[in-house]
C-alpha cells in the first residue's frame, strides 16, 4: 500500500496520536463492556499520553505507529510480558504470566476507528511481531476483552489462540471485565 509508513513514537505529537487512537477505540469498542462514566470521564484522548512518554523515556516498552502520509491511521505498545500488579491499566489488576517468562506481548493494539477494513491492523501486527522476534522473543501475547469478538477474531486469524486464561479487569462502580490471553510462537 503506498503512502503507508511505520513511525517507532517519540515525540509528544506521536504519543498524543497514539493516545487519541486508543480513546476512540475505547469508545467505539466498550459501550456496555466498560462504566460509561470511566469512557467518559476517564478515557480522554490524552490519557495515555503519560504513560507512552514513561516508556519511551524507561525503553519499558514501544510505541509503533502506521502512518497514511501524514495520518496516523494505527498504533500498537509491544514489549516484555507483564508479570505482577499492573496498576496503570487498573487499580487491583496482577497479571500471572507462569509459563510464559521471556515471552513478549503486545500491550495494546488499535485501529483508527474510521480506518478499519483497510489492511492497516494486519499490517502494523505483521511489523510488531517482526520486531518482537528480531528482539529475540519466542512468542508473543495478548489480551482482548472477552465480549471483543472482533479483535479476538483478528488475533486468531494472525495465528494466535486463546490458552484458556481468564484475567479479570477491575472497574469502577463494583464492575469486572473478562480478558482471555492470547498467545502465540514467534
Amino acid at each position: 500500500m503506498e503512502g503507508l509508513r511505520f513511525v517507532d513514537a517519540a515525540t509528544e505529537e506521536q504519543f498524543r496520536a497514539m493516545s487519541a487512537i486508543h480513546a476512540r477505540g475505547w469508545r467505539k469498542t466498550y459501550p456496555g463492556h466498560v462504566p460509561d462514566d470511566y469512557l467518559r470521564d476517564v478515557i480522554t484522548e490524552d490519557h495515555w499520553v503519560p504513560y507512552f512518554r514513561q516508556d519511551y523515556e524507561t525503553g519499558r516498552c514501544h510505541g509503533l505507529l502506521l502512518y497514511r502520509a501524514e495520518t496516523p491511521v494505527a498504533c500498537c505498545n509491544y514489549g516484555p510480558i507483564r508479570s505482577g500488579p499492573s496498576p496503570r491499566q487498573s487499580e487491583g489488576l496482577v497479571i500471572d504470566a507462569a509459563g510464559y517468562e521471556g515471552w513478549g506481548e503486545l500491550i495494546s493494539f488499535y485501529t483508527e476507528p474510521s480506518e478499519t477494513g483497510r489492511g492497516y491492523g494486519s499490517l502494523l501486527m505483521t511489523e510488531a511481531l517482526a520486531r518482537l522476534k528480531r528482539a529475540g522473543y519466542p512468542g508473543c501475547a495478548v489480551f482482548v476483552l472477552r465480549e471483543n469478538d472482533g479483535a479476538r477474531r483478528f488475533y486468531a486469524r494472525h495465528g494466535f489462540a486463546w490458552d484458556g486464561t481468564h484475567q479479570d479487569i477491575p472497574f469502577p462502580h463494583d464492575m469486572t471485565c473478562v480478558d482471555l490471553r492470547y498467545v502465540r510462537t514467534l
